[in-house]
């Protein structure tokens, strides 16, 4: 089976103070360092309105296949925010990885 463009989101909750200008500082960090490495399309940052779950906000983003959603893990930009934001300041999350069908 041939997998087709690739929907990758993270539903997450950060270590911050909610409303804090940290948890603002996380978000912006995060949009510009993923949002422009060059695979990543359809970037896009959410905030959880419903009381369902635990998590607070979203970032979802889109990858034409497989080998972009691959150049995109390893991207030194990716690892870089991963290592030293995510691991620090992420709370708990949830990763979901969708291929259209």
């Amino acid at each position: 089976m041939t997998i087709n463009r690739i929907i990758h989101s993270v539903i997450f909750s950060l270590k911050h103070e909610k409303g804090s200008a940290g948890e603002q500082r996380f978000l912006e960090d995060g949009r510009s360092a993923l949002s422009t490495i060059p695979s990543v399309q359809d970037f896009k940052i959410f905030k959880q309105i419903s009381p369902k779950n635990t998590y607070d906000f979203g970032f979802s983003m889109a990858f034409e296949n497989e080998a972009d959603y691959e150049a995109y893990n390893v991207h030194p930009q990716h690892v870089d925010f991963v290592e030293n934001r995510w691991k620090k300041e992420v709370e708990q999350f949830l990763e979901i990885d969708y291929s259209e069908v």
